[in-house]
């Protein structure tokens, strides 16, 4: 098994945890789904600590919590046509790989990453995620290793 570098902009198969689930007391992702890596850091223990925003095909309540992603994107990934939003009001931590990195279909067993967002887009996604922080709207769920 090939595991990809974690990097920014990086879309991967993972089992989010979404914040409303974690506070309910659940540990583990109801299903495996897009993330896009918006950081990459190395903790005092050399282990690679990566931070990721949940894909949904659910749209926004509000406008400044999401970015939608352009249908040319979806279709280089290999994702489905419908409409989808990147969430920036909430993210997962977790030392990589971590037992919720999934590989991205049955078929390719080996696979574990979609492919890179543009660099545009990414930057959005992240201007977003720092105004939801600096806003105090950002919900962060560490994962367990």
């Amino acid at each position: 098994m090939s595991l990809p570098v974690p990097e920014a902009g990086l879309v991967i198969s993972y089992a989010y945890l979404w914040q409303a689930d974690f506070a309910r007391g659940l540990e583990d992702g109801t299903k495996d789904r897009p993330c896009a890596i918006v950081l990459t850091a190395v903790d005092a223990d050399g282990d690679t600590i990566v931070t990721v925003v949940p894909v949904t095909h659910a749209p926004p309540r509000d406008a400044d919590t999401a970015v939608e992603i352009p249908l040319p994107t979806k279709r280089r990934l290999g994702l489905d046509a419908e409409r989808s939003w990147i969430v920036v009001n909430e993210v997962n931590r977790f030392v990589w790989p971590g037992p919720d990195l999934r590989p991205v279909s049955r078929a390719e067993p080996d696979r574990f990453a979609y492919g890179p967002l543009p660099p545009a887009l990414l930057k959005q996604v992240r201007v977003r995620l720092a105004a939801c922080a600096a806003a105090q709207r950002l919900a962060r769920v560490q994962r367990t290793e």
